[in-house]
């Protein structure tokens, strides 16, 4: 016989669980003031209307792609840590990271958390096998444009050290302090494993 708890039905409960509906946050972004975001905000506000998703928040960058801080986007990253809302609606991939690299950073945290991303104008929806299969091409693309990044680090450097140039801290420099690691590497390398952010702040130092 199954337990039962007074006043509990269990056949409800997983019937309200199925039809109640998706939690979502639309990003929207353009990159230059004078552009509206109108266009994207109401493709967006559609897309989630028409599958009955409830919006939680609409968030909104006005600025280039390749800045390294963005307010719209912290600010649903703080909300996705929290756990207001378990999917992401955007229009294009590009609106969302600067890089590829930064774009599966970002993809990779709200997988951790539990969070589904869909791009509206692909099809892309991470919770069909599709998607999960986009998503895996686009993480091998960020491991090929971090190893040219290395690359073209490397060979500046080599080219820098045939030319006579000093590299590194002048000889007799009082700074005798341990470089601290930068920001991007801190907020975004812990949302790989613990072995992968050493090898990223090493890389860095």
């Amino acid at each position: 016989m199954k337990n039962k708890i007074p006043g509990y039905n269990l056949d409800f409960q997983i019937a309200s669980d199925l039809t109640r509906p998706k939690i979502v946050a639309i990003y929207i972004r353009v990159s230059k003031l004078d552009q509206h975001p109108e266009n994207q905000e109401i493709e967006l506000k559609q897309y989630a209307q028409s599958r009955s998703y409830d919006i939680f928040d609409i968030y909104e960058d006005r600025i280039s792609g390749a800045k390294d801080t963005r307010p719209g986007l912290d600010r649903l990253m703080q909300d996705a840590r929290a756990g207001r809302f378990k999917t992401v609606i955007v229009w294009k991939i590009d609106r969302l990271g600067r890089s590829v690299a930064h774009m599966v950073q970002v993809i990779q945290e709200w997988e951790n958390l539990g969070i589904d991303f869909i791009i509206t104008t692909l099809g892309v929806d991470t919770r069909t096998p599709v998607g999960k299969l986009v998503l895996g091409v686009l993480m091998q693309i960020a491991e090929f444009e971090r190893e040219l990044i290395k690359e073209r680090i490397n060979l500046g450097l080599a080219r820098a050290r045939k030319q006579g140039k000093q590299l590194g801290r002048p000889e007799g420099s009082k700074d005798k302090k341990r470089r601290r690691t930068s920001g991007y590497i801190q907020r975004w390398g812990k949302q790989s494993s613990p072995q992968n952010f050493k090898d990223l702040v090493k890389e860095n130092q």
